[in-house]
């Protein structure tokens, strides 16, 4: 079946960096885009960046333009969102999606 495993997260002050990591299995992940969304407290799950199977990629979230970057490495069906500096309102749990499905998410939380 189809599994999405997010890792990375954890607790950074302003203007630091992180790395997200996507493991990804039980579908052909090289032949499918893939895209990472994120949730505030209180707020909608918003998409912040996406990827194409050849490796296109495009920034959606105009907050993040110029910090994030979105990559993958086929060989390791694996999806990773860097995050440089992080402000506090970058605070939220990330998810990683492919179609319909989700990862559990990670936390990410920016605070001094």
């Amino acid at each position: 079946q189809v599994q999405l495993v997010e890792s990375g997260g954890g607790l950074v002050q302003p203007g630091g960096s992180l790395t997200l990591s996507c493991a990804a299995s039980g579908f052909s992940f090289s032949g499918v885009l893939m895209s990472w969304y994120r949730q505030a407290p209180g707020k909608a799950r918003e998409r912040i960046a996406l990827i194409t199977s050849v490796g296109g990629s495009r920034i959606i979230a105009d907050s993040v333009k110029g910090r994030f970057t979105i990559s993958r490495d086929n060989a390791k069906n694996t999806v990773y969102l860097q995050m440089n500096g992080l402000k506090v309102e970058d605070t939220a749990v990330y998810y990683c999606n492919y179609d319909l499905y989700w990862g559990q998410g990670t936390q990410v939380t920016v605070s001094l």
